[in-house]
């Protein structure tokens, strides 16, 4: 801005003495635009204001084109002017067109004026990242206004999804106590599918939302935002007076500030249409306005149709949700809220989680996989004892009298097993053959019979498969030591009823 002194002084010089535009700038020490705007103001023509020009022959064409066609560029404009003779550079002739290319007049707006519990506008407002483990999520902040009371609901959430969308609707419903008739949106994805003119295509959950709280969906003309201003003045609000070195720990504390917010420092602010009273004051004014609100909240939860595959995992969100081991390969159904996830099969919820917004995790319940790894356990189980009795029938016989003992079958079934690797089928049925006419039903009397047979026939033992392969070690025979000449340390063999009092180590 220049005084109203040096003002007087440029078209003094100007019309005076007849100074050009560059003297009087170089004079005064202010900008050659400056004094060409003094001038203009006072209307000298800008033509009168600007030395000869190998342009001005072609002024005439470049106007006329022009106004024909506003949106040309001026580059297209020095192309066709090239064509036609124009000897200069492409940087001059831009900087000396760009004042005449057609100006959109500028608009006036009428001051919007709208009746108590009539309406409400609803935008997002984006407010950067926010890190979740691995996962890198955008903070969007769900701005609603009431158009007469001017208050304003708040809550962020991370993502602009439609049930995102839907809940923070019914969450200022709720806090509101009431609903407007009309709900003004911009042509955003979660309200508007598709627009051609007038005909436009809701977004179906949307419609049903609006059938279910009976308010109508209206969504502005196509970029005209100034017909939803207040809530576009709300979201530069929230920004400086609410978001501005805002800390928090996570989405929920960020939240519950939100709301506070809302209803102290938001509803404590001058109400425009009434200084006197406060924005919380004009909200109680429209409460007894609002619709009414439904008995039973419209279900926002996200939905996804889910499929199991081979491990008992659904994915939703890039995580991993466990359910039941005996689900798999089956279709189910996700259902998600801001913090818990459950996972039903048709009407039943057979499985239940919190809700991770991290990237690439396995949430699972204990319970899901203490039960696969029994299932399996038995699986196993089950596996031996079929080729057990497939290879060795007697083996039946043996495990029968072992469960009406009492013994655990796992052990017994894997010890057999082993057996039947080590000596073949044909020894160990032989030798649990054996064990069950002496009435010793366990595996390792069947292992002793085994063993036993061998050194009777001389034949060196049957070393496990586990071995090296290394004629040190697989061709290595120690024969064993008979234990009945450990009978002279007593003086002979001792009878069963036979006992003695004295130490062996005294005599």
């Amino acid at each position: 801005m220049i005084s109203p002194e040096v003002e007087a002084e440029i078209l003094r010089l100007h019309h005076a003495e007849k100074w050009p535009v560059g003297t009087i700038a170089s004079q005064l020490g202010v900008h050659h635009s400056t004094v060409r705007r003094v001038l203009e103001k006072v209307g000298v023509p800008r033509a009168a204001l600007s030395h000869p020009s190998m342009i001005d022959p072609f002024l005439p064409f470049i106007i006329e084109t022009w106004k024909r066609y506003p949106k040309l560029t001026a580059r297209r404009i020095y192309d066709m002017a090239r064509e036609r003779g124009y000897p200069g550079q492409p940087r001059h002739f831009r900087h000396r067109v760009a004042h005449l290319r057609p100006r959109r007049p500028a608009e006036a707006y009428l001051r919007l004026k709208t009746l108590s519990g009539e309406q409400a506008q609803v935008d997002w407002g984006h407010f950067g990242k926010v890190t979740v483990g691995r996962a890198v999520r955008p903070l969007m902040a769900f701005v609603i206004v009431l158009s007469w009371s001017r208050a304003v609901f708040l809550r962020f959430f991370l993502g602009a999804t439609t049930a995102y969308f839907l809940r923070g609707q019914e969450a200022a419903f709720e806090e509101w106590r009431g609903v407007p008739r009309v709900l003004l949106y911009d042509n955003l994805k979660s309200a508007v599918l598709e627009r051609r003119g007038d005909a436009i295509r809701f977004h179906p959950d949307l419609l049903a939302f609006a059938a279910h709280h009976r308010f109508e969906p209206r969504p502005v003309a196509v970029a005209r935002g100034n017909e939803k201003g207040r809530v576009e003045r709300a979201i530069r609000y929230v920004r400086d007076s609410f978001f501005a070195a805002r800390s928090f720990i996570d989405v929920a504390d960020l939240n519950a500030q939100a709301l506070a917010w809302c209803r102290d420092t938001a509803g404590a602010r001058p109400w425009p249409d009434d200084p006197a009273i406060t924005v919380s004051d004009a909200l109680a004014q429209e409460r007894p306005h609002l619709l009414a609100r439904p008995p039973s909240p419209f279900p926002t939860d996200e939905r996804a149709d889910v499929v199991v595959g081979k491990t008992p995992y659904v994915r939703f969100d890039t995580n991993d949700y466990s359910v039941p081991h005996t689900l798999v390969r089956r279709a189910l159904v996700v259902f998600a809220d801001d913090e818990r996830v459950r996972i039903l099969n048709g009407n039943e919820v057979v499985a239940e989680h919190p809700r991770c917004y991290d990237r690439r995790q396995q949430i699972e319940d204990p319970r899901h996989i203490a039960d696969l790894t029994a299932e399996k356990r038995r699986a196993r189980q089950h596996r031996g004892v079929d080729r057990l009795e497939h290879v060795v029938p007697p083996t039946r016989e043996l495990l029968g009298a072992m469960a009406e003992r009492g013994l655990p079958l796992g052990p017994a079934v894997a010890a057999l097993l082993r057996l039947l690797d080590t000596y073949g089928a044909t020894d160990l049925a032989g030798a649990i053959a054996e064990c069950l006419s002496s009435g010793a039903a366990h595996p390792h009397a069947v292992r002793h019979v085994l063993e036993r047979r061998l050194e009777e026939a001389g034949r060196p033992p049957v070393l496990p498969p586990q071995l090296p392969d290394d004629p040190r070690v697989k061709d290595l025979w120690v024969r064993p030591h008979a234990l009945d000449s450990y009978d002279s340390l007593h003086g002979g063999p001792l009878d069963d009823d036979d006992t003695r009092d004295e130490d062996p180590l005294d005599s």
